[in-house]
């Protein structure tokens, strides 16, 4: 299988290993991030987010749920990254196993699906090779990072909150894709729901938001996808969308949310300086550029979806 597009055996779990063990969280509000992509002025903007919802009684815990890494390739910028982000509860993502347990054949570790066209496979790859080239500079980083967990299971407000990064089988899944809500396969929730015991699933991995709730076995359950923390999510808007799970609302106006089990979860825009990050994106990956070719325009312009196209009613 070409690579970019395979899915390695040590990516792979069982979804009834995956809540096991949950950890108990004392505070108020969860930020679950995913897809930051090594943005250092979207981390700033969080930062500043969880710092509001501080000043109003709020303490935050800052989940960061893989793929912090992937444009940051210069060395102050992946050590910067690295060393702010290592400083909360962090699982893998493909592009940080792949820097730090590269996988042969694997390439950029993403297994796309048919749907994703070769081009961009073959920039993602590039962009990893170029990516672990700066990374393998920096081996203490790397120890750091292959030490780290490739899911967690959060204990929060009484219920189970499973927090990965492709889907309940796979560390690269794309079960929980914005593409798999939109064609209706979604069958497999149920089965990772029971299997699990999770009650609600926050993933992230495959860039496009998602918001789904429904009744599995007469429980309700929600799957939360934040898309990305560190670039556009939706038409004509360059911000970027973390997770929030909170006991309270939030401070700030979400693009999408629910409240489930005494619980709001939202969709929670980040509004970091484009005007800041665009020059040193350009900097470090200029036009022509892998990085520059599959990701400008969306850095600018953001996706093809409307808030409605994110929010999914239950057809399990």
């Amino acid at each position: 299988m070409t690579e970019g597009r395979s899915c390695p055996l040590a990516y792979r779990y069982s979804a009834a290993s995956l809540c096991q063990e949950p950890r108990q969280v004392s505070e108020d509000v969860l930020y679950i991030i995913g897809g930051l992509y090594g943005n250092p002025w979207a981390l700033d903007e969080i930062e500043q987010m969880a710092l509001a919802e501080e000043r109003q009684g709020h303490r935050v815990k800052l989940v960061f749920n893989g793929d912090f890494n992937w444009f940051n390739a210069s060395d102050s910028l992946f050590q910067s990254i690295n060393n702010r982000v290592l400083d909360h509860t962090v699982s893998l993502g493909n592009v940080d196993y792949e820097l730090a347990n590269p996988s042969a054949g694997a390439g950029c570790g993403c297994a796309y699906p048919d749907f994703v066209g070769q081009g961009v496979v073959e920039r993602s790859n590039l962009i990893m090779e170029r990516l672990q080239a700066v990374a393998g500079e920096h081996p203490y980083i790397l120890k750091r990072l292959s030490l780290l967990p490739r899911y967690c299971c959060l204990m929060f407000g009484g219920l189970k909150v499973l927090v990965v990064h492709g889907d309940p089988e796979s560390l690269a899944g794309w079960g929980l894709a914005h593409e798999s809500f939109a064609a209706g396969n979604d069958y497999k929730l149920s089965e990772w729901f029971l299997a699990s015991g999770a009650d609600l699933i926050a993933s992230t991995h495959t860039c496009l938001p998602v918001l789904w709730s429904g009744l599995v076995n007469e429980h309700s359950r929600v799957v939360v996808n934040n898309g990305s923390a560190g670039m556009g999510n939706l038409l004509l808007d360059p911000r970027g969308l973390i997770t929030r799970i909170g006991l309270s609302s939030p401070v700030a106006e979400p693009v999408a949310s629910i409240e489930r089990h005494g619980l709001h979860i939202s969709l929670l825009p980040v509004s970091y300086s484009l005007e800041a990050w665009l020059p040193e994106f350009d900097r470090l990956w200029p036009a022509g550029s892998a990085a520059a070719v599959s990701y400008r325009n969306r850095i600018l312009n953001g996706t093809s979806l409307s808030r409605a196209d994110i929010v999914f009613p239950s057809t399990v």
